[in-house]
């Protein structure tokens, strides 16, 4: 039976009481609040990992820039939340101090593996007692490390996974079903981004076309800081398509 029903009230007041079918309802409500969050996605390329998310500004009188959806957490790893924006900038403070005392500890940069268990540890634990609630949001973390291209998704439960290309929020399936029939290795980055907008563009639909200032995407190469992508390069990539 689906949360919210007369079966779920019982067992859905904390985070740490399964229900007789194996569920923790208060996990799932947070990943439903991920799937209404605004589109973030990204894919590994020849050099590195392409980041791209949709603001989705709702008012002219918003500023674009105010509206945090993909995150630098040092100079080699970047980040796309989706879910509530509040706990992504807690979630993401955590992820620079962790990056941070690392490269003081050890004088290197952290692995991308290594800081997504971290942060994957940091939500699992606020499912696991009493008097916390999970955190309502999903990560795509990536970055170029001495293993390589390095992309994975976290989700509210502690749960990771690692991708070649991924999507998270609102429009996730229609991304996915793009990005599976088109993706393939060894893409330049002017073909990672076009990849990119054509998937989005499937997970907005139709109705809505992509717009600049809803846009924002990002890189990080072998060798070179986080960078983002300017507005001129993206209108056009856009323009060819």
């Amino acid at each position: 039976m689906y949360p919210g029903s007369r079966k779920s009230s019982a067992y859905d007041r904390v985070s740490t009481m399964f229900s007789p079918d194996g569920r923790l309802y208060q996990v799932e409500y947070a990943s439903k609040i991920v799937e209404q969050g605004t589109l973030g996605t990204a894919m590994a390329y020849d050099k590195g990992v392409l980041f791209g998310a949709d603001k989705n500004v709702t008012s002219r009188l918003l500023k674009p820039a105010s509206i945090e959806k993909i995150f630098k957490v040092d100079e080699h790893i970047g980040a796309i939340s989706a879910g509530l924006v509040g706990d992504a900038r807690r979630l993401v403070q955590l992820a620079r101090k962790e990056a941070q005392e690392n490269k003081m500890y050890y004088e290197e940069k952290i692995q991308v593996e290594t800081l997504v268990k971290q942060l994957s540890a940091i939500k699992q634990l606020f499912t696991q007692y009493a008097g916390m609630r999970p955190f309502g949001v999903s990560f795509i973390i990536g970055g170029v490390d001495e293993t390589g291209s390095r992309l994975f998704e976290t989700e509210p439960s502690g749960a990771l996974a690692e991708y070649s290309a991924v999507a998270i929020g609102k429009g996730k399936k229609e991304v996915m079903v793009s990005l599976e029939k088109n993706y393939k290795e060894g893409l330049s980055l002017d073909d990672a981004i076009a990849m990119l907008l054509e998937a989005m563009q499937k997970g907005i639909g139709e109705k809505d076309k992509l717009d600049i200032n809803r846009l924002d995407f990002a890189f990080v190469e072998k060798g070179k800081s986080f960078e983002r992508v300017s507005k001129q390069k993206l209108k056009a990539i856009l323009g060819k398509k």
